[in-house]
């Protein structure tokens, strides 16, 4: 399958999907089915999950399928690329959602936690965005998740932030470095929002608490973001470029 258009239809967008399986990556999935791309869900364990977003896409009428591959292994990454193309006929939008979390004061953090952070949210978002540098076809964007916390500054975040930080370097340099292939590239940052990742270990009076601190007074929602994944992948956001978008209800 390469072109799926006809004289009155451009040609579809295809779009992969890291963490596609759950939370955030898997509300961006859906919404940019709905908006018209060919889905890839990737995930790194969860196929029972992942087979949930790819039937939920089928069932509206969209087109997906799931595909395994641990973001931080450079040949995983490369063959998700390439099932990608063998489906579809290239790659349009890259959404890299994956990645994990482990909260401590930086005196109590385990180092092992550490390593795994550095492996999935750093290591995994340079192999991912090297793949999508290579492969997006003009028109195309390249979506990275950094987060809120790091204007906001949380005790117990540091390492967490850290991976983040990098996060941000990455895409404001990729940006640039893509000059001249059509190709855009920002990082979207979330608040609090209310997926597994981020309700994980914590109390009900810490989650409240939270969701106070946004003028708007609540905790963001998967949906909330994928509006904005959605904006920053179709062709209203053009023009946005090598931006980090702060998505958090005006916490910070």
């Amino acid at each position: 399958m390469t072109e799926h258009s006809s004289t009155s239809r451009t040609p579809r967008r295809v779009a992969v999907v890291t963490g596609g399986s759950r939370g955030i990556g898997r509300e961006s999935a859906e919404r940019l089915a709905a908006d018209g791309h060919a889905v890839v869900v990737n995930y790194a364990g969860n196929e029972a999950e992942a087979d949930k977003t790819v039937a939920a896409i089928t069932e509206a009428g969209g087109e997906a399928i799931a595909v395994r591959a641990d973001v931080a292994d450079e040949t995983e990454a490369a063959a998700l690329f390439d099932a990608t193309e063998s489906a579809f006929g290239g790659v349009d939008v890259v959404v890299h959602a994956a990645g994990v979390m482990a909260l401590a004061p930086l005196v109590d953090l385990d180092l092992d936690a550490l390593d795994r952070m550095h492996r999935t949210n750093i290591r995994g978002t340079f192999v991912v965005d090297q793949q999508a540098a290579r492969r997006l076809r003009a028109g195309g964007a390249l979506i990275n998740f950094s987060s809120s916390v790091l204007a906001l500054a949380i005790p117990g975040y540091s390492a967490y932030a850290a991976t983040k930080g990098a996060v941000e370097a990455m895409t404001l340099i990729v940006a640039r470095e893509l000059r001249g292939r059509d190709v855009t590239v920002n990082a979207v940052a979330p608040g609090p929002t209310a997926t597994a990742l981020f309700l994980d270990g914590k109390d009900e009076e810490t989650i409240a608490r939270m969701a106070a601190q946004p003028p708007l007074e609540r905790l963001g929602t998967p949906r909330d973001i994928a509006e904005v994944v959605s904006f920053l992948a179709g062709p209203a956001g053009r023009w946005v470029n090598g931006q980090v978008l702060r998505a958090n209800g005006g916490i910070a």
